[in-house]
């Protein structure tokens, strides 16, 4: 009898074990659907009309620069050169490095600074902005008014604006594609779906110590590795300037000070240099930083509780890195316009 209890209690310890472990790895799992608004519903018209958008020069003041310039799908939909800061029209530098919009379907606030809540308010600053696009809203709406190709477009895809072209459509038009610019399927997926060996032992360790010792999961959790939120990780330090302010800028909370977005670690392998100001060259020197404590210990205004040195060795900064360069997927299916409406 109290050999079949313990046989019984074994079992069922085992099996809570498996589903415990399943529930862990759940939350890495790609969530089934692709998040997305009422009043503009993803369907094959709009997206193909947002890609075309998206990758279209004339929608700056140079006829030089597109969305794709500072987000490409060949490098990891960041600057298709790495250079620290944007470099928008006419050679302009920007005051950041530009964020990757991979996954940004899933974000619950766009920018570093997070100013925004949707992909339709996020995708008319960029035009405006002196150091991007650098196109006025009441410059670029009747230029493209005049494009007969962009109008029959924009009937087909919303049939309710009858062809004619406002800044809300277009809004709608480039976010629909780019709600659908989200990560494929990684190494680390496939190992998280039960292929065992699809990464390596090194990278198991470096999942292990990323969840435990070297808290990493503490900002970058979930399918998208990224918490939503924002934190301060020392990347300067005295007093803030500018847009390093990061958050405080959007409203002036103490908490908010020097505060940067998280950033998704998928695909993070191919959009080096690292970090809001792009001072990071590499995913050691990025892996380094945020597990042993920011780059300043003193003078830090409102540095993250989270940024603290874990004390990790060289070899165990080594596992952690290799389990992220796991999260690399091959490049998203997609055919970059070459003709454009006329």
């Amino acid at each position: 009898m109290i050999t079949r209890l313990a046989v019984t209690l074994l079992f069922m310890i085992t099996l809570i074990s498996t589903l415990s472990s399943n529930e862990n790895l759940n939350q890495w799992l790609r969530p089934s659907e692709i998040p997305q608004p009422q009043d503009n519903k993803l369907n094959p018209s709009r997206i193909e009309l947002g890609k075309l958008l998206y990758f279209d020069t004339r929608l700056s003041h140079s006829n030089k620069i597109s969305c794709a310039t500072c987000h490409h799908p060949k490098r990891g939909w960041t600057d298709l050169e790495p250079v620290a800061k944007a470099i928008g029209d006419e050679g302009t530098v920007g005051p950041r490095n530009s964020p990757a919009i991979l996954n940004v379907a899933y974000q619950k606030h766009q920018f570093w600074d997070g100013r925004v809540k949707t992909l339709e308010q996020q995708a008319l600053g960029p035009i405006e902005a002196k150091t991007e696009m650098n196109i006025a809203l009441v410059t670029l709406i009747p230029k493209l008014n005049k494009i007969k190709g962009y109008q029959k477009l924009f009937l087909t895809a919303y049939p309710e604006s009858k062809g004619i072209i406002t800044k809300e459509y277009l809004a709608k038009a480039i976010a629909s594609f780019e709600r659908t610019v989200v990560s494929t399927l990684s190494h680390f997926d496939r190992y998280i779906m039960g292929d065992k060996s699809a990464i390596s032992q090194k990278a198991k360790e470096g999942f292990k110590l990323f969840k435990g010792k070297a808290h990493c999961i503490d900002c970058h959790d979930s399918f998208n590795f990224s918490d939503g939120s924002f934190h301060n990780i020392g990347l300067n330090d005295g007093e803030l300037k500018g847009k390093e302010l990061g958050r405080y800028l959007v409203k002036k909370r103490a908490t908010w000070y020097g505060v940067m977005k998280t950033p998704t670690l998928r695909d993070v392998t191919k959009s080096a240099p690292y970090m809001h100001d792009g001072s990071v060259k590499s995913l050691n020197e990025a892996t380094h930083l945020c597990a042993n404590g920011g780059r300043y210990t003193h003078n830090v205004k409102n540095k993250s509780t989270y940024i603290v040195d874990r004390k990790l060795t060289h070899t165990e900064l080594s596992k952690v890195t290799s389990f992220i360069k796991t999260l690399e997927g091959p490049d998203m299916k997609l055919t970059i316009p070459t003709k454009f409406p006329q």
